[in-house]
């Protein structure tokens, strides 16, 4: 072999011991690649990046029940939210646990909103399943998904714990009904305040929890600390008669006795106006207010009765803009129902007309109060009070006037 023959093949091995030094020989042919892969085959694509926009599945606990059912399909601003929801029942992320576990319903005072472990007896499945006693099905735009309130049932099953992390503070109030600074039209059957720590039940009393009006303070028919939930404290007004005034809601977290939770930890109670309380240190007296005027009985205006009843209750759906604007029944001021009531056939019966003046009983709006001939009662959330509806009457008997 020539010289420079034998050297090509030692500078050729020389450079293919550095590559393979290098990681060099560890690259594959294309044939010993598809052989690894298969036959013919090249290595699988990656899997597609997970789409942002996908929604997560609803699983049985409350925290993906809020964020997913009630937050976007419940308390929306024409409905469970605010100051003045219906049927005191205001669902936001602040108030939905406090307001249903335990709590007993506003319109069937026999059944639980929620009754851990009890499904079927529980009044929030009764309305979503449209098997209440009172009211439409709930949401009233359209029905869940028998899937998800599969699921809800799930939880309530399970025993409608509420799984969200709870903050290692000083106790504090983090939700009331009626809401702070609430006007409302009918007296309430309890006044509910929420927490965000477990109550020592001794420490929640008469001389802790306290509703004053002008004439001094209401006397409870009881305040206790439901077992079912004991973040809450329910100062019970049923049987109770609350003449029209603004009253005031007092939670002790400063004096002799005081709110106080578990741990013995002071109540954190000032109020701002926003919850939760508190100003960070334990102490401080939770103090806030509202009013009731309830309708006037017996020859009531349009404007009386808007004020009453139309603007709390009926308008945020009765609107340009809301859940039931393709009606063309607007009831956001006294002029818009007038315009939309009186002499205007109904959209379900072209037959009769939503207010015939004179007429209650052939006017449309007193058969949906009434439910008279099972039309489906309005509001959706239950039945107003007869005297609230006679008061309507009246006003359509003496000729609907503006």
């Amino acid at each position: 072999m020539h010289a420079w023959s034998y050297c090509r093949l030692i500078g050729a091995s020389v450079l293919l011991s550095l590559l393979c030094l290098l990681g060099a020989c560890e690259v594959q042919s294309f044939d010993d690649a598809a052989g690894a892969f298969g036959a013919g085959n090249l290595p699988p694509p990656p899997p597609p990046p997970d789409d942002p926009d996908e929604e997560e599945p609803l699983e049985p606990v409350f925290s993906s029940i809020q964020s997913q059912v009630l937050t976007p399909t419940c308390a929306t601003a024409s409905c469970h939210s605010g100051a003045n929801p219906p049927a005191s029942l205001n669902l936001d992320s602040a108030n939905a646990y406090t307001m249903l576990v335990g709590i007993p319903s506003s319109q069937q005072p026999g059944l639980q909103r929620v009754e851990q472990g009890d499904p079927d007896n529980s009044y929030l499945i009764q309305k979503l399943e449209g098997t209440a006693a009172t009211g439409d099905t709930m949401p009233p735009t359209a029905a869940l998904d028998q899937a998800d309130i599969d699921v809800i049932r799930q939880w309530v099953l399970a025993g409608a714990l509420d799984d969200r992390v709870q903050p290692a503070t000083a106790i504090r109030v983090t939700s009331l009904s009626p809401a702070p600074n609430a006007a409302l039209t009918s007296a309430p059957l309890q006044v509910v305040a929420g927490f965000d720590r477990e109550l020592d039940v001794s420490t929640v009393n008469a001389m802790t929890f306290t509703l004053r009006g002008s004439g001094g303070d209401v006397t409870a028919a009881g305040i206790s600390v439901p077992g079912t939930n004991p973040r809450s404290a329910v100062f019970d007004l049923a049987g109770m008669t609350l003449a029209d005034d603004t009253y005031q809601v007092s939670l002790a977290g400063a004096g002799a006795s005081v709110v106080m939770d578990i741990d013995a930890n002071v109540l954190d109670g000032e109020f701002s106006g926003t919850f939760p309380s508190g100003n960070g240190v334990a102490g401080g007296n939770f103090i806030t207010q509202f009013s009731l005027t309830t309708p006037v009985q017996g020859g009531a205006t349009l404007d009386e009765i808007q004020a009453a009843v139309f603007t709390p209750v009926c308008a945020g759906c009765h609107s340009p803009t809301g859940a039931a604007a393709a009606t063309g029944l607007h009831l956001q001021n006294a002029d818009s129902s007038h315009a939309s009531l009186v002499n205007i056939p109904s959209v379900a019966d072209g037959t009769i007309q939503r207010v015939a003046p004179n007429d209650p009983d052939n006017s449309y709006l007193v058969r949906k109060l009434e439910n008279t001939d099972d039309v489906g009662v309005m509001p959706p959330t239950g039945m107003l009070q007869q005297s609230t509806i006679d008061d309507i009457r009246q006003w359509i008997a003496d000729g609907a006037a503006r």
